[in-house]
């Protein structure tokens, strides 16, 4: 295949992961604002989408992580970037589909770290920076967020005892629906930096730019678009599962999650640490739960969602490795994993259409799961 003609698809197929980054985590900043109330759910996926635009063009540390921080520039040919985000692509529908909050971040990684060691071995896989800057980050983000959107609720709580609770609730409102742009914004600095990294990658390892380049302006660009544009799309799904599955959720409880998942992620982003924002903002929304007095955490709802994103890389990395098996054959084997990921993506977004969720019903409640209360 013409070498130019395949960094084209990698750059399409970046760009199109970019896009269901965008409404696989639209639910990360609004899922609580919508399923309080705060802002309608066409509003909400609106603000969402300019503020991640926007956020795409603050910082750039993220993106020179994935460029350059976890697999070798000089080993990575645009067919294994391109097998890569098959793996992160067709996880993310999957995870789409069962309306589980899964880490986009991570599937890109997996995807690009399996595809790299299958086609130039281990030795072209960082495997120090995927400690420090993916794992270590991937368990300790969720941790301190929900630790500080639970002290958060309890003091707002506290603080709040003695005032009319309709006044309470019209307060956080307002509040929550800036807490929420907040959000928003935190993730445009770091999610749509994942794949300006990956299309500034290609553009690397195929002789267009020299190693250790920033992103240009048009990878920027069109980067952030992309993410804007998933996610105006709205992922309902898993905007229920984290609105309404994990713990009915109060308007100062939103408050709290979302500040707190903002607060972690600009942070991260400054940092250069490519964390999963859909963690940060699980942990942030499972706090608040634990925070408020006789809240219901649904622990088998959580519980399912730490074992997918126990999944998600390994998963991933199996795909695109075995992407990159076959793409090594030539140009039919790349032709051939490009056409079986989107009969892959078809099937799921026909599967979806049996059972689906829009901006109609996405506050409504499935049957109950068993629930256990927090102090």
């Amino acid at each position: 295949m013409d070498p130019s003609l395949i960094v084209i698809v990698v750059v399409v197929a970046a760009l199109a992961f970019d896009f269901t980054n965008g409404f696989h985590d639209t639910a990360n900043a609004m899922a609580t604002s919508i399923a309080t109330g705060a802002l309608k759910p066409k509003v909400a996926v609106a603000i969402s989408a300019v503020l991640n635009l926007a956020g795409a063009f603050l910082s750039i540390e993220v993106a020179k992580t994935i460029s350059g921080g976890i697999v070798d520039d000089t080993k990575v040919t645009p067919v294994i970037v391109f097998a890569g985000l098959v793996g992160a692509i067709i996880w993310n529908l999957l995870t789409w589909l069962f309306g589980l909050p899964s880490s986009s971040s991570h599937a890109l990684f997996g995807g690009l770290i399996g595809a790299t060691w299958i086609a130039s071995g281990a030795d072209a896989v960082h495997f120090g920076s995927v400690v420090s800057k993916i794992l270590i980050p991937a368990v300790a983000s969720p941790l301190v967020a929900g630790l500080v959107a639970a002290v958060g609720t309890f003091l707002v709580y506290k603080i709040t005892a003695s005032v009319r609770q309709d006044v309470v609730g019209k307060t956080f409102k307002t509040a929550q629906a800036l807490s929420a742009s907040l959000v928003s914004l935190a993730h445009g600095t770091n999610d749509a930096q994942k794949t300006m990294g990956v299309i500034t990658l290609t553009l690397i390892s195929s002789g267009s730019l020299a190693a250790g380049s920033a992103p240009p302006l048009w990878v920027i660009l069109t980067a952030g678009t992309a993410i804007a544009a998933g996610t105006y799309l709205g992922g309902w799904r898993i905007i229920q599962t984290m609105g309404k599955k994990i713990t009915e959720i109060q308007t100062p409880q939103g408050f709290a999650a979302e500040t707190s998942a903002a607060v972690t992620i600009l942070a991260s982003s400054h940092l250069g640490f490519a964390l999963s924002t859909t963690h940060v903002c699980s942990g942030g929304i499972i706090g608040s739960g634990v925070g408020r007095k006789l809240a219901e955490v649904r622990w088998g709802v959580a519980g399912r969602m730490a074992l997918a994103w126990l999944c998600t890389l390994p998963a991933a990395a199996v795909v695109g490795a075995i992407a990159a098996e076959v793409s090594s054959s030539g140009s039919i084997g790349t032709v051939l994993v490009g056409v079986a990921g989107v009969i892959v993506a078809l099937v799921i977004y026909l599967w979806s259409r049996r059972n689906p969720v829009t901006a109609a019903n996405v506050n409504q409640s499935s049957p109950a799961e068993p629930v256990a209360a927090s102090a």
